[in-house]
């Protein structure tokens, strides 16, 4: 079936998915007014030097200061020679030495803001183009590890070296691939023009200020996703059908007639399923075809991934069955991890296996599949628990930080109080009441859960409810409230009463 990028554009969001064989390999969703800030170029001001976190705090104009880590401040250009990466510099100066307060930087997003923490910057800028990535900080020439062939590396480095600007570095993406030296100045014309746009614009405006924002989804699809090896691209939206026939002719000529417009077929992603597979890409539980699963937990720190037999039975030999699992797990846990976009520590709890070259078969079919993520991906290896440590890089929310937040009752723990528990919450709060009130009744209202509970409970000689002469508990089932709620409300006059008289039953 190939490949497709499903376009689906309303006034709310607009959502791209990669179709891989007729099922959703990579989803990406961006909220109207809560655009991708990662790409984004600012002219900010330094707010806070703290040399004992080696960082600092500068102020980019958005809600909360940016983070700026003394590593991820580069030196002068000058301090590099040709042909090597910034990253060789191992020694990190001390952050008061290259940053004063009141400073004002250029500087770009490296990672969305998560939880409390603003964005995380560096001022090694970097401008993505459908084939280059141009580096105005540093020089260098470098070529994506995905293409592997050494012919090839060479030829790519020997041809951008003819187009590059003196002074600047370059990366060339994977869709370099077998490109002509006339393509590599088209896009190296755009990406110096750019630059210097943004020079310009910096030296007008005071800090501080976004100097560059990065491009839309959409056409962040046309220019990272949209390569040959896709079939089509399908988009619901005339006005964006249009934009993106103008961008695929400038970035990419032969793939524009890929492009498909069907205004007529609005419910593209009820026809295809896309809808129930993003709500399956937010559940804990991931059922895998052999009848295996997988159980995803999300925390801030890390992602822990347990791998379950299921309903798989398998062969007459154990360890055949365990490892034939674990290796359909290990292809489910690449595509969920690109699916979800989870990234950061994941640790996986594989079922555990006796000979080493059944985990070794795991560990390979793992980094098998993970080769297909165009996110960088490192296996670390198999600890003595038997756990299988990895991360992936980091750069926006995962897909269950857009749609989802976190639950007003159990606060993201994913649990609540059971009603039992709250069967004896009840029951302290009505004898602490008889402790310290004198009126003669109470109106309980409780969910219904916990009334039902309530009486099934409850026996002459043993009421659930402390009683007492002289005072009467009246209930009231309420299933507008959660089951953790419940309000005790002292009764003070006849009319009060009456009214509850019919809503309550006496207890």
């Amino acid at each position: 079936m190939g490949k497709e990028i499903v376009v689906d554009i309303n006034p709310y969001q607009t959502r791209v998915v990669l179709m891989d064989n007729g099922s959703p390999s990579e989803i990406y969703i961006e909220q109207r007014g809560k655009e991708r800030l990662v790409g984004n170029i600012y002219k900010g001001r330094v707010q806070n030097v703290l040399p004992g976190m080696q960082a600092a705090f500068v102020d980019v104009g958005l809600e909360r200061n940016a983070f700026l880590y003394a590593g991820d401040v580069l030196p002068d250009s000058s301090d590099f020679q040709f042909g090597e990466a910034p990253e060789l510099h191992q020694e990190v100066p001390n952050i008061k030495d290259i940053v004063k307060p009141g400073q004002e930087i250029l500087v770009q997003v490296l990672k969305e803001p998560v939880g409390t923490k603003g964005v995380r910057v560096t001022t090694h800028i970097t401008l993505p183009g459908r084939t280059l990535v141009l580096m105005p900080m540093v020089n260098y020439i470098g070529v994506s590890r995905r293409i592997e062939d050494e012919r090839e590396r060479a030829r790519l480095k020997e041809t951008i070296s003819k187009v590059k600007p003196d002074n600047m570095g370059v990366i060339v993406r994977t869709a370099a691939l077998d490109k002509s030296i006339e393509e590599f100045e088209a896009d190296m014309k755009f990406l110096t023009r750019l630059w210097d746009r943004i020079q310009k614009k910096s030296q007008m405006l005071t800090a501080p200020r976004l100097i560059h924002g990065e491009e839309p989804l959409v056409f962040r699809t046309i220019r990272d996703l949209f390569t040959p090896d896709i079939d089509r691209l399908t988009i619901n939206d005339r006005e964006f059908y249009e934009k993106v026939q103008v961008v695929a002719g400038i970035i990419s000529p032969a793939l524009k007639d890929r492009v498909v417009l069907q205004e007529e077929l609005p419910d593209r992603f009820d026809t295809l399923g896309l809808e129930g597979a993003i709500d399956k890409a937010l559940c804990r539980k991931v059922w895998i075809k052999n009848g295996a699963y997988i159980i995803i937990d999300q925390t801030e720190a890390l992602t822990t991934i347990d791998v379950n037999t299921g309903k798989y039975v398998g062969t007459d030999n154990l360890q055949e069955t365990i490892t034939a699992t674990n290796c359909e797990a290990a292809k489910e846990i690449a595509r969920q991890l690109r699916l979800r976009d989870i990234s950061g520590i994941i640790i996986i709890d594989f079922i555990d296996m006796d000979e080493l070259g059944d985990k070794e078969k795991v560990i390979e079919t793992l980094k098998e599949e993970l080769r297909k993520d165009r996110t960088k991906s490192n296996v670390l290896g198999i600890t003595q628990l038997g756990l299988v440590e990895m991360t992936r890089k980091k750069s926006r929310k995962c897909i269950s930080n857009v749609l989802q937040t976190t639950c007003p009752y159990c606060n993201g723990s994913g649990r609540v109080i059971s009603a039992e528990t709250m069967l004896l919450k009840v029951r302290k709060k009505i004898m602490r009441s008889f402790a310290t009130e004198s009126c003669t009744g109470y109106l309980l209202q409780v969910h219904p859960d916990i009334a039902k509970m309530i009486y099934e409970n409850t026996t002459e000689s043993a009421p659930i409810l402390p009683r007492e002469q002289g005072r009467s508990i009246w209930i009231q089932q309420d299933s507008t409230l959660h089951i953790q709620e419940f309000h005790l409300t002292p009764i003070t006059s006849s009319d009060e009463l009456k009214s509850i008289k019919s809503l309550a039953k006496l207890y």
